[in-house]
Formats: structure tokens, sequence, C-alpha cells
């Protein structure tokens, strides 16, 4: 690569944007429209679901959407939805925990959510008269077609709490559903409090008969006036092209996530978004956490329809040229307010040699292969780096010792509401070596098992179910006995598998790797990711310190 005999030189304060698409000033500038954003951006593909790691460009995907097409994408801020409130409620607890199967209420909760948004939106009335004609005009339209009585009705049931916010509808609806269920038949109020409290001495039978009864109250609440709303939406209000709309749905993935009820909320808006598939002109686009998905049981709470979730998602996944693809944007849009020429992100790097390789292709191997990480390392690399032309190699050593132990801060935070104390199983490897045999894993793991028997480890819970054959005196088989940790370290990023003679596989390569049990048969030595090793001050084999 040719270079300048004039360079320009680096500036105080010059950076590749921000690692959060919430706080990130170059987003709008520096956007690439990669094949994922076409997928997202469609009209034309059905896949709704956003599935990826944190980092990975979810909310950055969302949020171009958004800047690109203002006029026709509502976006739904989960906190503003009073979902806790929802869990909350002392009898969806008691349904919940006495196996009260909820999901037709929570669907017809989510179904009644979004309509209603549509229609705030689609109509955009700000006034009490113009309310009330918008809803007389539809109402007399549907009047003259006998098959839209129940829409009719849904209108007329509802049409005073149409304009108020969605929190409040929400809690409306709930506070309905929690009388429903209290003044049930011959339902005592004081049942739901005294098995609260743990006062319930029921045969078991009388408790069947219980959760039966109220199993018949909650499907009752799947609102068949809803579906004829849903034809509605289809044919009278979205009824064309050029009223084209998007739903955003983000920050799902908040820290009461873990919560059993509201894992069921979420598993019921895929739920409800797969329904709205048959509206022609409507796509609602829900992003999460991989490892919340994961969570979410579809197989078990669906009725089997896993496959149809999973066809309905997009996987983001990053290659080595869509993220330099991406640095390169950026370094475009940060240069250009500050009068530098700098075309590609190689040009800020020092040049590729034999003995010192390729700067880019070293920093990406120390990345998850997502966007934050790699902004994340270049930022730390440009620190420091004012009145140079580029960054130096020395510069790129240095900056990863902060950026390693950033890196393991940020697994722990994206792990710990699913698996509380995860930073005091990564404190298990430090000053090992980063590759590791099995019996060198063995040691660690066994390591791992012990914590819980640690007064302080705060994830005793969760531990216990991965280590329980660790523990099973009969179990001899190596690999049914460490399997569960070490598939949860490779989920996690934190661990790849090697196989003599080949390279390493992490999570990012070959998500489903571990699903086969061959894989880790053949494993013949475990490593530590790059990202973690200056953090976990890990060895080489032969006990050195060195970074690779």
């Amino acid at each position: 690569m040719t270079r300048s005999r004039h360079a320009p030189r680096l500036s105080s304060g010059f950076s590749l944007g921000g690692q959060q698409a919430e706080a990130d000033p170059l987003l709008e500038k520096a956007f690439g429209e990669t094949n994922q954003y076409k997928a997202v951006s469609s009209r034309d593909d059905h896949r709704c679901f956003i599935i990826g790691r944190t980092g990975s460009g979810k909310s950055a995907l969302l949020r171009r959407l958004e800047y690109e097409y203002p006029d026709h994408v509502i976006r739904i801020n989960p906190e503003d939805l009073s979902l806790t409130y929802v869990a909350d409620l002392q009898s969806v607890r008691w349904l919940s925990e006495h196996e009260v199967h909820l999901d037709p209420f929570f669907v017809a909760l989510w179904k009644h959510v979004l309509l209603v948004e549509i229609i705030k939106h689609r109509y955009q009335v700000d006034s009490s008269a113009g309310k009330q004609n918008f809803l007389a005009v539809l109402a007399d339209k549907l009047k003259r077609d006998k098959s839209q009585a129940e829409a009719l009705k849904y209108l007329e049931d509802f049409q005073g709490k149409f304009w108020c916010e969605a929190d409040e509808r929400v809690r409306q609806i709930a506070d309905r559903f929690e009388s429903q269920i209290n003044g049930a038949g011959s339902f005592d109020a004081k049942l739901v409090k005294a098995s609260a409290g743990g006062g319930i001495t029921a045969s078991q039978a009388s408790k069947i008969e219980i959760v039966n009864r109220y199993q018949r109250i909650v499907n009752a609440t799947q609102l068949p006036r809803l579906n004829q709303m849903i034809k509605v939406l289809d044919e009278d209000i979205l009824e064309s092209r050029q009223n084209f709309t998007f739903i955003i749905i983000d920050d799902l993935d908040q820290d009461w996530v873990d919560d059993s009820v509201v894992n069921a909320l979420i598993r019921c808006l895929f739920r409800a978004v797969s329904d709205l598939q048959r509206v022609q002109n409507l796509k609602v686009l829900v992003a999460l956490r991989t490892n919340i998905f994961e969570a979410l049981d579809f197989g078990r709470r669906t009725g089997g329809q896993e496959e149809k979730f999973r066809a309905l998602s997009m996987r983001l996944r990053w290659s080595s040229a869509d993220l330099e693809a991406m640095l390169d944007e950026r370094v475009r849009a940060a240069a250009a307010p500050r009068g530098l020429e700098v075309a590609t992100v190689r040009h800020l790097l020092p040049s590729t040699t034999r003995t010192r390789g390729d700067p880019l292709a070293f920093i990406l191997r120390r990345t998850l292969m997502r966007p934050r990480d790699a902004i994340a390392y270049l930022n730390e690399c440009l620190e420091g780096t004012e009145d140079n032309p580029r960054i130096t190699w020395e510069r790129i050593r240095a900056a990863e010792s902060p950026y390693s132990h950033d890196r393991r801060l940020a697994l722990r935070d994206e792990w710990k509401p699913t698996y509380p104390g995860i930073d005091d199983v990564l404190s298990t490897f430090e000053g090992r070596p980063y590759k590791l045999s099995r019996v060198q894993m063995s040691a660690a793991l066994d390591d791992i098992a012990t914590l819980a028997a640690d007064h302080a480890f705060v994830g005793t819970s969760w531990l216990c179910r991965l280590t329980a054959e660790i523990w099973n005196p009969e179990q001899s088989v190596w690999t049914d006995k460490y399997k569960d940790v070490i598939e949860l370290l490779f989920d996690i990023g934190f661990l790849g598998c090697l196989v003599t003679g080949g390279r390493p596989v992490f999570s990012y390569d070959d998500p489903d790797y571990l699903d086969r049990p061959s894989k880790l048969a053949r494993t013949t030595y475990f490593v530590v990711h790059p990202a973690f090793r200056d953090a976990l001050d890990m060895t080489t084999l032969a006990g050195h310190r060195r970074r690779l």
C-alpha cells in the first residue's frame, strides 16, 4: 500500500464513534447498507426477529430504519409498556406458579397494544373531535359489513381508551383481567393470598380442578374480536402500499428479562408478531439478545412452533470483510469534518509486514467478530496517537491490555443477568495457559464446580445444574462429565475448541458447533479467546506470559 509522504496527522479526540447505537454520533453518517439491513428494510423479507449478541448491531439496524423512513416507523419502548406491572400482578403470579397457561392472555395483550399504536400512527389525530370523527367514520364503514360485527364491538369497547399512553392501556387491560380472575364463579379472593403465603392445603384433585377453572378463564381472554380487527387492519386501515408501516421493538434485554413471567410475555410477543404477518403492509421488527431468545422455550410452550419462529429470525453475523467495510465507513465519516483525507481504516494502521503480520487481522482476532469490539479496540488505539500520521504497532500492543479488561467486564455484564456470578467462573482461568489440554481443562472445570460450595458465590443454582455430572461418581465419560460447563463457556464466546492440526472454532464461527457430540469428542485443546487473555494474565502452554 502506497502512503503519502505528507500524510495528515491525527488530532486529539479523533475516534470511530460510540460503541452503542443510542450514543453513536457517526451512526447516521457512517452506516453501510449491509445485506442484513437490506433484509430488515425489505417489505418482502418476512424475517422479523433480529437475534444477536450484545454489540452485534441490532439497535443500529433499527435506528437506521427509523432515520430512513421517519414517517413509516413506530418505535415501541418496552419500558413504557408496564410489563413489570403485569408480571407483578398477584393473580398473574399465582396463576403462573400453579402452571395455568397464561399465553392466551399475553398474546391478546400484545395484539391490542400493537393494533392501537398502528391506528394512532396511521390517522395521527391530536384532538378530541378528530378522535371521535375517526372512530365514527371507521365504525360506519364496519356497520356496512355484517361480518365485521365483532370488530365493531371491539371498537366500541375500547374507543375511550385508544388515545391514552401505551402503559396506561396495558394497566387497564391487566386490571380488567385481574378483576375477571378475582370475581370468577366460586373463586375466593383469599385463595390467592393464602397460596402466596403457603396456606393452601387442598387435595391434589382440588388443585387440579382449581387450575382447570382458571385456565378456562384465561383462554376466554383470547378476544376473538381482536382477530376481526386484524382483518380490518389489513383491509381498511393499512390497505394501501403507501401506508406501509414498520413497528420496531428494541431493548427487551433489560435486567428484568430473566423473570419467568416476563420471559413468557416476550415469547407471546413473538406469537403475536407471527400472527400479524397476515397484514400485507405491516412489518413488526423485534430485536433480542441471543441468550434470551434461546431461553424462551418455544418448543414446549407453543405447541411445537419453534421451527416457525426460527424461520422468521435473522441471526446477525459479521465476517472480517464486513467489519473492515464498516470501519472504512466510520473512518471516512470521522475524518471528513477534520479535513483529513483518509479513505480506509488501513490508512490509519501500520503496514503489513512478514514479521509482525497484518495489523487489522491482529485487531479483529481480538474481537468476538462484532462491531462494538472492533470500534472499541480502534478507539483505544487512537488514544494518545495525536500528531501522528497513523497508529503504530507499539500503540496497538499497548491498547490490548485496557481493551482486554474492558471486554472481560463487558462479558460479565452481558451474561450476569442469566448467570449471576459468571465473573467468578472466568476468574478460575487467571494465570492458566490460554491453550488447555484436556487434563488442564479438567482441573479448571473442577475448580469451577467447587464455586457452588462457596457461600459468597451468587450463582449456586445454575452452577449446580451445570456441574451435576462432575459430581456424579458414576460418570466416567469425560465429555458427558464436563460438556454442560464447556458448552456454556463456548456459547458466551469465552472458549474455543481446537482439533490438532486445525484452528480454534468459536461460537461466532459456528454457533451450533457443540450441538454435535462428535465435535466435543474430537476436541484435543480448549482455547480461551484472545480478547480475554491479557485481562486474565494467561500464559502459553510452557508457562510464559506473552501476547499472541
